[in-house]
């Protein structure tokens, strides 16, 4: 059976699917069998254009669990809120489907790379957030930041609120394209690095300065790599 391990960023574009899509070619380059899923995606059709952006990065062609939906369970074309666009199509998220496409998933494959949408208490129903399914599932999580304006507020909470729940947070994954400010990029990784001793989380901090490096540096894609593996070593 595979392990599940989940990549949410503190908001929408904070990078999210780029560092799915790297961490799912680290472990492939580190001989592990992996494929990337996405809880849901809104704004497209067929297959979720997330999971095609994963593939990109990982050099993998489309997967048959791409195009039947695995990887995917629900796909909205409506750009909004998935509890909207889900209510806009006449439909209702169903945990149950959605963890039951990635047991399918864990059957076949060494790891199971799930990307959230938007930040942990984005709704995917009423009353019921995506940090709801992850604490349900007591899945690890990769948390991806910035240090962008408001940056600091975001991670702190969602380190918060992932201790509250007993969510175990393997590490940060620091997106530093286009941040040219070093002393603000500086104190928000160190208020970072402070927090995650703070609530007893590994003090683990990727820094990410751009994805086409990264994808060309095998000593940063090990480190990726061992924010996924970090708890099989305890």
């Amino acid at each position: 059976m595979g392990k599940v391990t989940c990549v949410s960023g503190i908001d929408t574009d904070i990078g999210k699917t780029v560092v799915t899509g790297l961490l799912g070619k680290a472990l492939r380059q580190s001989g592990f069998s992996v494929i990337t899923q996405k809880i849901t995606q809104t704004g497209c059709s067929g297959v979720a254009e997330d999971v095609r952006t994963h593939r990109k990065i990982m050099e993998m062609d489309l997967q048959p669990e791409d195009n039947n939906g695995l990887t995917c369970p629900y796909v909205f074309e409506k750009a909004c809120s998935p509890h909207l666009a889900a209510k806009l199509a006449g439909q209702r998220i169903d945990p149950m489907q959605i963890c039951a496409a990635t047991a399918t998933l864990t059957a076949a494959y060494d790891h199971v790379l799930l990307e959230g949408v938007g930040g942990l208490l984005v709704p995917l129903g009423t009353g019921y957030t995506f940090l709801d399914y992850l604490q349900e599932q007591g899945y690890p999580l990769i948390l991806v930041s910035s240090p962008s304006l408001g940056s600091i507020n975001h991670t702190l909470s969602a380190m918060e609120l992932s201790k509250n729940r007993g969510i175990y947070v393997n590490g940060i994954v620091y997106n530093c394209f286009d941040s040219s400010d070093t002393v603000i990029r500086e104190d928000s990784r160190k208020v970072f690095l402070e927090a995650l001793t703070h609530y007893g989380f590994p003090e683990t901090i990727v820094d990410l300065p751009n994805a086409d490096e990264v994808e060309a540096d095998s000593d940063m894609l090990l480190l990726l790599q061992q924010l996924v593996t970090v708890r099989e070593k305890k």
